[in-house]
């Protein structure tokens, strides 16, 4: 198994392998569960080492994909290539993965020790370099004393452990994650995640990792599948979906964001929005008249007191407000639109943003994203 270092590189190289080919590619992957089609021409390519997550709401097709990479639903149409071979039709046992569900799926009438060695079989795995494996993978996810107990007499979290030290007894190329965290309580799941993303960093695993959860997305992946429809929306790293979201859905999907409708105005660069004219940088390559649905995010939302305001900043009132410790959200009105403002609460008290406050916001044209209602 490389090291973590040479799985880096790799990636910096449109996510390819050392010699050039992904470690897996996904082509023209489709699936269909009678006329329902569940997945339509997947294209996706995963570098050696790469932690990847499929991200998006139920239904959008990321477990469906991760099922058919691990040959549990294999697709009904396009190929998949692991390490260069075709997988596309081969049968799971056949294939180089290691995975961890939601459910943990632990054996209850097994001990931990024995959960953990239960896929080591055969002449290459002897009694006593089975035992080392097991003690080795135990310490590695923090359970070294723990081998003698049963998955009921452990917390959620630790035997999510379990069933982690389990997917990695064998050495997989290829570490999947469908929904690992997603029955485990706020605080186990931000720390688990850490230890996760860490120990694949140790390890050099290339790993994905299914989740309807964007804050855990966009803590350990290296690139984010953004779905929707059974489609790829858009394919980047957590800072490239979030700054430069490719679409409408992903721009609403990820974090929060004020959406609101308009029409391209003149000169180039001003829209028109619920009566109000606003300078947007995206909008200058488009035509006068062309609808548009426009998103800011909440954090570059400028507020000030009406007599400081600068020229083009709009009045608007505080309808409600929302502390979320270090952050506080404002909910806006501009007329018609409506707006989510973010800052740190002294901030905010120091403006007197208070519900029916009267303030104003500006808009930097540079953060205004706008999207043709034809994308």
């Amino acid at each position: 198994m490389p090291p973590f270092g040479l799985a880096a590189a790799a990636r910096l190289d449109g996510a390819t392998r050392p010699g050039g080919a992904p470690y897996l590619r996904v082509q023209e992957v489709g699936k269909r569960f009678g006329a329902f089609v569940a997945l339509e021409r997947v294209n996706l390519d995963v570098a050696e080492g790469e932690f990847v997550t499929f991200l998006g709401p139920s239904g959008c097709g990321k477990t469906t994909l991760l099922r058919g990479i691990a040959g549990l639903d294999p697709p009904t149409s396009g190929r998949i290539l692991q390490a260069g071979r075709d997988i596309t039709r081969l049968p799971p046992a056949e294939r180089d993965f290691g995975i961890v569900f939601q459910s943990y799926a632990l054996f209850p009438n097994l001990t931990v020790a024995q959960n953990v060695a239960y896929g080591l079989r055969g002449p290459q795995w002897p009694k006593p370099r089975m035992r080392e494996r097991v003690a080795e993978l135990l310490s590695i996810v923090g359970l070294a004393d723990q081998g003698a107990k049963y998955p009921a007499q452990l917390s959620g979290g630790q035997q999510q452990r379990v069933a982690l030290a389990r997917a990695l007894a064998n050495e997989p190329g290829l570490l999947l994650l469908d929904e690992p965290l997603s029955a485990l309580d706020a605080i186990v799941r931000q720390h688990l995640r850490q230890e996760i993303r860490s120990l694949q960093q140790r390890l050099g695993v290339t790993t994905i990792m299914v989740t309807h959860d964007q804050e855990e997305a966009m803590g350990v992946s290296d690139r984010i599948v953004v779905m929707s429809g059974g489609r790829i929306e858009q394919i980047g790293t957590p800072a490239e979906i979030y700054a430069r979201p490719a679409s409408p859905f992903v721009a609403a999907f990820i974090g929060h964001s004020s959406r609101f409708e308009a029409v391209v105005d003149s000169p180039a660069g001003m829209i028109v929005a619920g009566g109000h004219r606003l300078a947007a940088e995206a909008a200058r390559p488009l035509l006068f008249g062309t609808r548009v649905t426009a998103f800011i995010r909440p954090e570059h939302v400028r507020l000030d007191r009406p007599e400081a305001a600068p020229p083009g900043a709009l009045p608007v009132r505080v309808t409600g407000i929302e502390f979320l410790g270090a952050v506080c959200r404002l909910a806006l009105e501009a007329g018609p639109l409506r707006l989510l403002a973010a800052a740190a609460p002294d901030a905010f008290a120091a403006l007197g943003a208070e519900p029916g406050a009267a303030l104003a916001a500006t808009l930097p044209a540079e953060r205004v994203m706008v999207f043709p209602e034809d994308v």
